[in-house]
């Protein structure tokens, strides 16, 4: 089993770990990844003897790197009404729900590679450490997708058009940027990771989830923060302003034309203004859609409507085909259903806005 599941003794009371454990994929979620942590989560949440949950990856390179594409592509391209692909998405935001609403304190340690299922994960989280090496993105205009796994709920928080940029261009940041903008709290040095566990073990934990998290809030602001001059400087900071001016307003093509012609030669810039160029065009109108849509809806609904947009990508071409070309084939030239976003039709983009699931249909059947 790619998961590893260990309950930790304290001094009082016990630690759940759940160790991602398969560092030759970057930890990417399976289908049976998620089933085992989902029922792993489920019985720790009934478990008073269960006082915090740990969540880590395994491996030097990757907390999570998203989804097994690969999987998922099987899934897709063999279809099999017994197993829809859909299926897939359906556990995976039910796991990503369940760590957002969980009823103890979760801490999730990040290293590594943290892009899309990864990045879902560690913002379910209740504390989120990172390590200085982490490379984090939401990079599903590449391959045809959403940002997904409750990417509207997280990116409609960022400052400014920080979201809708991420969205568009998968741009990958740093650690810095990812505490500038608060997607992370805190950077631990790697071999803190351990340490922190066994500082953990030392504590008793049996006075209730309120008592656990006030003073796991403060062991954890005891720690030696690895202190941000030492950290890579934020790309982010250096082009807040440029994200600000070329995002403004409400013409999506206007923004994304803004975007590609901007004069910034910095290789950051570039590299995620590259993704732009060669993304999804549907992909780019289902961002603009899916943050103005979320911006008030509650956590809940938000999962629901981004479960419809995922089970309608599964329905239609353009997912396949990226991940075809993106990880099967690797030519790096999907061939989208539509060349350019004025081709795309509003009944393409409105498609995956249906059903509007409440509490008696909604197939994750969130509490």
């Amino acid at each position: 089993m790619p998961i590893k599941v260990q309950e930790l003794d304290c001094l009082e009371g016990r630690i759940g770990l759940i160790t991602l454990d398969s560092p030759a994929t970057l930890n990417a979620l399976s289908v049976d990844m998620i089933d085992e942590a989902q029922r792993t989560l489920d019985a720790w949440a009934a478990d008073d003897g269960t006082a915090l949950v740990v969540l880590q990856g395994a491996g030097d390179r990757s907390f999570c790197a998203g989804g097994d594409l690969r999987q998922l592509y099987d899934g897709i391209i063999n279809a099999d009404e017994s197993a829809p692909a859909a299926d897939f998405f359906t556990r995976e935001y039910r796991l990503d729900y369940s760590l957002h609403r969980f009823p103890k304190p979760v801490v999730g340690i990040g290293h590594g590679v943290i892009m899309g299922g990864g990045l879902g994960l560690l913002t379910g989280c209740r504390y989120r450490l990172i390590t200085p090496d982490i490379t984090m993105a939401m990079p599903e205009v590449a391959i045809g997708l959403f940002p997904d796994v409750g990417a509207s709920w997280f990116l409609n928080r960022l400052p400014g058009r920080l979201g809708l940029f991420m969205g568009l261009t998968g741009c990958r940041l740093n650690a810095s940027d990812a505490i500038r903008v608060g997607l992370a709290d805190m950077a631990i040095s790697p071999e803190d990771r351990s340490s922190l566990l066994d500082r953990l073990q030392s504590e008793r934990w049996t006075d209730g989830p309120a008592a656990t998290d006030n003073r796991l809030f403060r062991l954890l602001n005891q720690l030696n923060a690895v202190d941000y001059r030492a950290l890579e400087t934020s790309k982010l900071a250096a082009h807040e302003q440029d994200i600000a001016r070329l995002g403004a307003g409400d013409d999506l093509p206007a923004i994304v034309d803004r975007l590609i012609s901007a004069d910034i030669s910095s290789d950051w810039w570039q590299a995620a203004v590259h993704n732009l160029r060669t993304g999804c065009p549907v992909s780019m109108w289902l961002v603009w859609a899916q943050l103005k849509r979320a911006q008030q809806m509650s956590l809940k609904d938000v999962f629901r409507m981004e479960l419809a947009m995922a089970a309608e990508c599964t329905r239609r071409p353009d997912l396949p085909e990226g991940i075809r070309a993106r990880l099967i084939d690797r030519d790096q030239t999907p061939r989208w259903s539509f060349g350019a976003l004025d081709q795309v039709p509003q009944t393409v983009i409105d498609a995956h806005f249906l059903p509007e699931w409440n509490d008696e249909t909604d197939p994750m059947q969130l509490d």
